[in-house]
């Protein structure tokens, strides 16, 4: 690495701004330009998920925070130094509160994601943070900022590596929201539609088609309760679900935490288990369902835990659970900021069980289904880990790529 060079990220880069920075309370709106905020930046990628957007006059009078495709975009709160790339589909959109970096000819835009999101750029941003109330990621700061940087070749070459193992988890992450809809669309069409296997010839009665009952959820679970104050350990093998795990009707355990508070096993989560977030502004009544086999594994006080018997069909229950989530967000009770919702309530609300023979075939469509969902989250988080560990590597050097014969893909400039 003897030809890499220390430069200052405004000396290598065309401009280094900050996205809109004001009250957008009023501005928001169903369609228009994207308008990306925080938490739509995750490591290397775009998040989609609550995007919002702007109208095109909005957009104009905020011209200098707009993005180009190639930008990177680093979030400046909250998780500050977490940087994606802006793609190239994207030719119009806009930020709140982003730092806004375009590089110059010389520096590959993926290849300073890559700087941003490894454990060198996140100490790098977290020591150089400013504020008092709430830290932030300065732009006066960022400009000053001195990274090792290679020729443009070698970061090609870097950014093709790294950005190969994005491109496996894009492409896993669209087949697993396929994969979603589908087993959605089968439940609504059955269960909220009406229209299961059958259906012309069943009577109702009391209507409800023969066979079908309502029936409380506490009447179909073993266990209703909410979890336990972990003991929080670094080092140890247990991990404790909070309320930033349960998002977007998944499980994330990348907000997980390692405890070791011993517990009894009816209170570590088992598969099948569906989690609701039982208090937290913002978070209340989000559900997600324990899809894959965790060891040693608990929620912490501000989760329930509601678990199925075992003669209860997993993915129907999940399901249903799921549907009631914009109603338990307003089913807590409490001071505003103190809102919680409790067991009692989560059990009390009455739901409709389809008749045994329908859970069993609506078992056998969605089982295979959720089976690859949950193998390609773990490929996933195996190519994640993958990438991770040679993130360091390669942006530091330790690992030479000058001699790789590496195929470029269509589409990405290669500069000498």
């Amino acid at each position: 690495m003897n030809n890499w060079k220390t430069s200052k990220l405004k000396d290598v880069c065309d401009r280094v701004t900050v996205g809109f920075v004001g009250s957008m309370a009023h501005e928001y709106q169903e369609t228009g330009v994207p308008f990306f905020r925080s938490q739509n930046i995750t490591p290397f990628r775009l998040n989609l998920d609550g995007l919002k957007y702007v109208s095109e006059q909005f957009h104009e009078k905020i011209r200098k925070s707009a993005l180009h495709p190639g930008d990177v975009a680093v979030v400046r709160t909250g998780y500050p130094g977490t940087a994606c790339v802006i793609p190239k589909g994207l030719e119009v959109s806009n930020c709140s509160d982003l730092v806004i970096i375009r590089p110059g000819k010389q520096l590959n835009p993926y290849f300073l994601c890559a700087i941003f999101n490894s454990t060198f750029g996140r100490d790098l941003v977290g020591g150089n943070l400013v504020g008092a109330a709430q830290q932030h990621f300065n732009i006066t700061v960022a400009k000053e900022l001195k990274f090792l940087l290679p020729s443009r070749a070698v970061q090609d070459k870097i950014a093709v590596i790294l950005s190969t193992y994005d491109e496996l988890i894009e492409n896993n992450q669209r087949r697993i929201a396929l994969l979603e809809k589908m087993a959605e669309e089968i439940y609504r069409e059955w269960f909220v539609r009406m229209r299961f296997p059958g259906h012309e010839k069943v009577k109702k009665v009391k209507g409800l088609p023969e066979g079908w009952q309502r029936t409380k959820v506490v009447t179909l679970t073993s266990y209703l309760k909410r979890g336990v104050a972990p003991q929080y350990d670094d080092f140890a093998e247990g991990f404790a679900i909070n309320q930033k795990c349960i998002r977007d009707g998944k499980l994330d355990l990348s907000f997980a935490r390692h405890q070791s508070r011993d517990v009894s096993a009816d209170r570590q989560i088992r598969f099948g288990d569906v989690l609701v977030n039982s208090t937290g502004e913002g978070t209340l009544g989000r559900v997600a369902q324990v899809l894959t086999q965790l060891s040693n594994c608990i929620v912490d006080s501000h989760v329930t835990i509601v678990r199925p018997k075992h003669n209860v069909p997993i993915h129907y229950f999940g399901m249903t659970l799921k549907a009631w989530e914009v109603h338990f967000s307003t089913m807590g009770r409490g001071a505003t900021n103190q809102t919680e919702l409790s067991p009692t309530v989560i059990g009390n609300i009455e739901v409709t069980m389809p008749s045994k023979p329908l859970q069993d075939v609506f078992e056998s469509h969605a089982e295979p289904l959720f089976a690859q969902i949950t193998y390609l989250t773990a490929q996933n988080e195996h190519l994640t880990r993958t990438r991770d560990l040679l993130l360091p590597r390669l942006i530091s050097g330790k690992l030479s790529v000058e001699h790789l014969d590496i195929q470029f893909p269509p589409g990405m400039e290669v500069r000498p």
